[in-house]
């Protein structure tokens, strides 16, 4: 409905503000906005970007480069999981939010140089 792109870009646009919720204070209030907006940012970025994985692939492929995506994104996210807690000791918790923004500088940057794929029908 939105298309892709503006999901992914949304997603990230929430990421960003994640980190600069977290990064502005150590009050409570910052921490709940940082985790929402971590949850909603991820998710918006993790939808899109999927949607966009398949339409590269013909039927055939899809399915496995689906399970292929979803088993490497899920092993990161648990490497990042524990990571962040050695993370977190060594150097606190903004250290944490301060690893958000470069990624997200990096993937906005590979969005928004990425031509347009083929529209197979699909949409998020």
């Amino acid at each position: 409905r939105f298309g892709k792109k503006p999901i992914v870009g949304t997603g990230l646009f929430v990421l960003a503000l994640c980190a600069v919720a977290g990064l502005t204070g150590i009050e409570l209030w910052n921490f709940w906005s940082a985790l929402i907006l971590l949850g909603v940012g991820w998710n918006f970025a993790f939808l899109g970007a999927t949607a966009m994985l398949t339409e590269t692939h013909n039927d055939a492929e899809k399915s496995r480069v689906q399970g292929l995506n979803d088993f490497l994104i899920f092993g990161s996210v648990a490497l990042a999981s524990l990571s962040s807690g050695q993370i977190f000791n060594s150097f606190g918790g903004q250290a944490l939010f301060w690893v958000i923004l470069p990624v997200v500088a990096l993937s906005s940057l590979l969005l928004i140089t990425r031509p347009s794929a083929r529209n197979h029908g699909s949409s998020v």
